[in-house]
């Protein structure tokens, strides 16, 4: 049986010392502390609540508990100095073992993390345990779109390990991270390393070709016969590093993306011109896997789908994907827009979704309004803002930052986004998706939401216009959906014919006019279908394109600048 998702999972710093432990582990699960727990098998990286595990048929509760456990080998021609295991992914809080020893522990179900296992392993037979909790929405950490009660907006929780878990042997003298800026004005590229090796060799390559070569940790290297990448020419250019023990490859793109001015509005630039992004929100669930992509080769198709289509981008919506979906979106040409993961106190409805429509206004730093007053999950956050940025700082497609989204665990985002811009200053932030904006100073886009009303602009708002959510057209198709009778969508037709005449009429009556009076940017809702929603260019299963390839690719042609 193939071994899932057995790619190497880190394609900007990726070497040869790699082995992959996702496949088949063994499984207990019950009361957390009871020893009377339910044993099986699952296939791992899918969390148990989907299923691709081969399980899918409990999810797991506050007060229950995950205990994985295989074994595995390593000989002696892997092991080298330091020996390090990473997981993708474990939602929520997990400790490790090896062989019966205690390594460590991790909170944040989103983003990677590592042990040095060095003093831990042996030669031939070793094994590893993990033990796993998740409050989900019982808890205030970061979830995204998970609910114990699923239900229109709100999808199937999951929990568990849902990304790769991996090894990797290295020299003392090993790259630790890469930072990597590209500078079009110059037509330089900075390569900072983290290692301890003072001797780094540094090549840069176009193809076969080696086109620069410095020795060194901090270097600025000029880019002969600079060629930009864009979404129309994703060129990307090879990095190739050495140290003593240590050879690890990574990549870049030489672009920009910045604000300017075109004689009558600020816009979007990329690469020091006006550029209008076209995307598409993306939820990045799935109906084997939920938040797991069933494989590398599905995240690559829908991509490709999506720009077959005539979208220059996607917004990934309350999510960290796998590391090789951004590699994909980086190599076949498509804008990121990436959110923050939200989390937060409860979500109330009349709140977030219906006091904005009269109007109404509240300074995000009034914790209790948005349900922010625990410390806890603020800090957290804040930790977690650090760690995204550091793990995505060098992907080439990622344009903007989206920091809070509807008011869902909203906090001092004027104050965080200061602090972002001191952690990037190299890409756009959108600071308030939607609603509540903190006036004119706070963000670098005014960020609009609308379904149910006309689409519009503000006259007299002089920041960027986006129109960061629309649309939600939705289309039931009979034998592709989660459930027949509870469907969610914003405006809900009986055909395909409709459908794609009503989405036509939206778009060129409504949105391409307002180009003209300002906006940059538009996001429609959704690239696919999940559980109940059904406004997806998609089904749920990925079986069904609701859309004619040709003539979305055709009607999308016309929306940019003219």
């Amino acid at each position: 049986m193939k071994i899932p998702h057995s790619e190497y999972p880190r394609p900007q710093l990726e070497r040869n010392s790699y082995i992959n432990l996702n496949g088949e582990w063994d499984l207990q699960h019950g009361i957390f502390g009871d020893n009377t727990k339910t044993q099986c098998k699952i296939q791992v990286p899918f969390s148990p609540e989907s299923k691709a595990s081969g399980l899918g048929n409990f999810i797991l509760q506050p007060e229950e508990e995950l205990i994985y456990e295989r074994e595995f080998e390593l000989s002696s021609s892997f092991l080298k100095d330091i020996t390090i295991l990473h997981f993708g992914a474990v939602d929520y809080s997990c400790t490790c073992y090896i062989n019966d020893q205690e390594i460590g522990s991790h909170k944040g179900g989103f983003l990677p993390f590592q042990f040095d296992i060095s003093s831990y392993i042996q030669n031939g037979k070793n094994k590893i345990q993990v033990k796993v909790t998740d409050p989900t929405d019982t808890g205030v950490q970061s979830r995204g779109k998970q609910k114990l009660k699923r239900g229109g907006i709100w999808y199937t929780p999951q929990s568990g390990i849902w990304q790769t878990v991996w090894l990797e042997s290295v020299s003392t003298d090993y790259i630790k991270d890469i930072k990597i800026t590209p500078n079009i004005d110059t037509k330089s590229v900075e390569i900072i390393l983290t290692t301890n090796s003072q001797d780094a060799n540094i090549q840069i390559l176009d193809g076969e070709t080696v086109i620069a070569e410095v020795s060194g940790n901090h270097v600025n290297i000029p880019i002969p016969n600079m060629e930009l990448w864009s979404p129309e020419n994703p060129k990307l250019y090879e990095i190739l590093i050495k140290t003593t023990g240590d050879t690890v490859k990574s990549y870049f793109g030489m672009r920009k993306f910045s604000i300017g001015f075109d004689g009558k509005f600020k816009r979007l630039f990329l690469n020091n011109q006006p550029y209008f992004h076209n995307g598409l929100l993306d939820q990045g669930y799935w109906s084997e896997g939920l938040l797991t992509p069933p494989s590398d080769e599905a995240m690559e198709k829908e991509i490709k789908l999506m720009k077959d289509m005539g979208f220059n981008m996607l917004r990934k919506h309350i999510k960290i994907e796998p590391l090789r979906w951004y590699y994909h979106c980086d190599r076949l040409g498509i804008l990121v827009w990436q959110d923050f993961v939200c989390g937060g106190g409860a979500y109330e409805t009349w709140k977030v979704a219906y006091l904005p429509f009269i109007g109404w206004k509240t300074k995000d730093t009034k914790y209790k309004f948005l349900n922010r007053t625990d410390e806890v999950g603020r800090k957290e956050f804040i930790t977690e803002m650090d760690e995204t940025v550091n793990l995505l700082k060098n992907t080439v497609s990622l344009s903007v930052w989206v920091l809070f989204n509807e008011g869902w665990g909203q906090f001092d985002s004027i104050q965080l986004t200061e602090k972002l811009k001191t952690l990037d200053n190299t890409r756009t932030i959108d600071s308030v998706s939607g609603w509540y904006d903190q006036g004119k100073n706070s963000s670098d886009l005014k960020s609009l939401h609308l379904y149910y009303q006309k689409l519009k602009v503000p006259k007299k708002d002089t920041r960027v216009i986006v129109l960061s959510e629309f649309g939600g057209y939705s289309l039931k198709t009979e034998g592709h959906v989660y459930d027949n009778e509870k469907l969610f969508g914003y405006k809900i037709l009986p055909d395909k014919e409709s459908l794609e005449k009503e989405y036509r009429s939206l778009i060129e009556e409504q949105l391409i006019p307002l180009i003209e009076k300002g906006l940059s940017a538009s996001i429609y809702t959704q690239v696919s279908d999940v559980e109940e929603e059904i406004n997806g260019l998609v089904t749920y299963d990925r079986k069904v394109i609701k859309f004619d390839i040709e003539w979305m690719r055709e009607l999308n042609a016309k929306i940019s600048y003219r």
